[in-house]
């Protein structure tokens, strides 16, 4: 009982860290939006994106993921056979990569916060496609388990899968990006 209990723990806490992720680069992007803005408009908008930015951050983003981090270190004392499975080693090399997006997501916060309201070097569209990557490790890591020892055997295919899933993906937001450029 108390695993299972822990295990819904980390599944909750891993979807408010995601929301975190997923909106915190968001605000990258609105912040970045607010270039070609009037000084003014631009100078109230930066402080109010880069105030969100912090909150999220500190408030739910940090939180939920240490919470999920414990969660999932506690599973993993309490099935110490998670460890020889081939499948856990796969998901634990996708989370290898989730903390690498996590500490990107927070040097960049750190940028903005350093800026004080100047604008972000990054362009909008790279932007738009870096906060496609947490999406890509999510899937990555619920396919994983769910599918378990599926993984090892159909690892071809769900890899040539995850390649098709981030092209369509990439290619949504360029053209997204072209079309609201050409509204403009």
């Amino acid at each position: 009982m108390l695993y299972t209990i822990i295990k819904a723990l980390h599944i909750i806490f891993m979807v408010s860290y995601f929301a975190g992720i997923f909106y915190l680069v968001r605000i990258f992007v609105y912040y970045k939006d607010t270039d070609e803005f009037a000084e003014e408009k631009k100078k109230i908008l930066r402080e109010q994106y880069t105030f969100m930015a912090r909150r999220l951050w500190n408030i739910i983003t940090v939180p939920a993921g240490v919470i999920m981090t414990v969660c999932g270190l506690t599973m993993i004392f309490l099935n110490l056979g998670l460890m020889k499975m081939p499948w856990f080693h796969l998901k634990l090399t996708f989370l290898v990569g989730l903390a690498f997006f996590h500490y990107w997501a927070w040097r960049k916060l750190l940028l903005i916060i350093k800026l004080n309201g100047e604008t972000l070097s990054t362009s909008n569209v790279k932007l738009r496609q870096i906060n496609e990557i947490a999406t890509f490790i999510l899937f990555l890591v619920v396919f994983t388990v769910i599918l378990k020892s599926s993984v090892i055997e159909y690892w071809w295919q769900l890899i040539v899968g995850f390649f098709v899933l981030v092209f369509l993906i990439m290619m949504t937001v360029k053209l997204v990006n072209k079309n609201k450029n050409k509204k403009k």
